[in-house]
């Protein structure tokens, strides 16, 4: 790793287990010296969580099930490695002194461990949308108070953030989020209708876990992202922008007031986000595939379209209204995606579900957490209200 320190980097991955978490850790394997670990955490994978921290040597290794404590311990005796469970011990575990925190603990579960990484200073790596989506404000807020560093690792965010020109913001006309348009991108409404979660989950581009594959099949992933750049840049969301690129090779675009397009391109592989991330200031060598411009036959570019993928006009619905409207959607979200995945809805049910919890769950200003909290659980107990309505009929949400 090019570094302006000889020290190594102390490190935290929220979320080790996951897509995000495991891509990170098969570039700390290939330098380690170039860093120590402080904590490992995951929710329910005791095993694999086990296997990484005796081979990155971390600190701490914290399973979020507590049913799972003695056989993290069992799989840790004989080591120096501290166990921890629970709830609590993921937000402890990102408290630890690293100067570094990878956040990718995936949905609502991954706000509060991220805001305590946030408070305590220091670099966050942000891989964790939610966060942005359930409670922008606040976490921005939180990163101006203790001034830490807020990294963005979503693919285009981070794209954004390499040619985004924030000492002359002025400059900046609007920016320009792609998206694959999933595995969908060319079906009918008919045929999405008739959709099996095998089939949502098989990304053509990408390696990602069940849920995020879904969201990119329904758009709602997109949806998610413009949400996060209206916080992460501070940008109106007239000044987003959604364009359909089926090849992921340009990962996002910042326009300029002269004309100019900026882009930053490369091969789909997270792991070169994650690196810019994890090396930030500086730059460090990754196993990536490199982009060969020559051998591409062409860049192809289309309007989303709106009709077959209305999760796109739901969150800047939601962005209008303000308030935690976002909050509502995302929590629905989370449920529908969950259901459908479980076979208890259809794939075009997702964004109905959605739609009707924007509807009924009572929308307020989200003034701390605990708001945050309330109106989440609203969107959930109305969402699962749709999948499974008592007496097969809609019902309010009263709050």
């Amino acid at each position: 790793m090019a570094s302006s320190s000889s020290s190594p980097r102390s490190i935290t991955i929220l979320g080790s287990t996951g897509s995000i978490g495991c891509s990170t850790i098969d570039l700390v394997e290939r330098t380690p010296d170039d860093f120590i670990v402080e904590a490992l955490t995951a929710y329910s994978n005791v095993d694999l969580l086990a296997e990484q921290a005796i081979k990155l040597k971390a600190r701490l290794a914290v399973i979020g099930d507590e049913k799972l404590y003695s056989r993290l311990k069992d799989a840790l005796s004989g080591t120096e490695i501290e166990a921890q469970a629970g709830r609590q011990a993921v937000i402890e575990a990102a408290q630890r002194p690293a100067e570094w925190v990878m956040a990718a603990i995936v949905g609502a579960a991954g706000l509060e461990p991220t805001l305590a990484a946030i408070r305590r200073g220091g670099t966050v790596a942000l891989a964790n949308k939610e966060c942005l989506v359930c409670a922008g404000e606040l976490v921005m807020a939180e990163v101006a108070a203790s001034g830490a560093t807020l990294l963005p690792v979503d693919s285009e965010h981070n794209a954004i953030f390499q040619v985004f020109d924030f000492e002359r913001r002025d400059g900046i006309e609007n920016i320009i989020l792609t998206a694959s348009g999933g595995p969908f991108r060319t079906f009918t409404l008919d045929q999405m209708a008739s959709v099996t979660p095998e089939q949502a989950v098989a990304h053509p581009n990408w390696d990602m876990g069940a849920k995020i594959s879904v969201d990119s099949a329904t758009m709602m992933n997109k949806g998610l992202e413009i949400i996060e750049a209206r916080y992460l840049f501070d940008i109106e969301p007239d000044r987003i922008q959604v364009l359909v690129h089926p090849q992921s090779v340009i990962h996002s675009c910042v326009s300029y007031v002269d004309g100019s397009v900026l882009a930053q391109m490369g091969a789909p592989d997270m792991r070169t986000p994650i690196a810019f991330t994890l090396a930030w200031p500086q730059r460090m060598q990754t196993p990536v595939a490199r982009l060969d411009l020559a051998s591409l036959a062409q860049l192809t570019f289309e309007a989303p379209d709106i009709e077959r993928f209305p999760s796109l006009r739901l969150v800047f619905e939601a962005l209008k209204t303000g308030g935690g409207a976002s909050t509502i959607l995302n929590a629905a979200n989370e449920v529908a995606v969950a259901a459908f995945l479980a076979g208890q809805i259809g794939f075009l049910d997702i964004a109905r579900t959605v739609e009707k919890a924007l509807e009924l769950v009572p929308n307020r200003q989200l003034l701390e957490l605990s708001d945050v909290h309330e109106i989440d659980a609203l969107a959930r107990e109305c969402a699962n209200a749709q999948i499974s309505p008592p007496g097969g009929a809609d019902r309010a949400v009263s709050g």
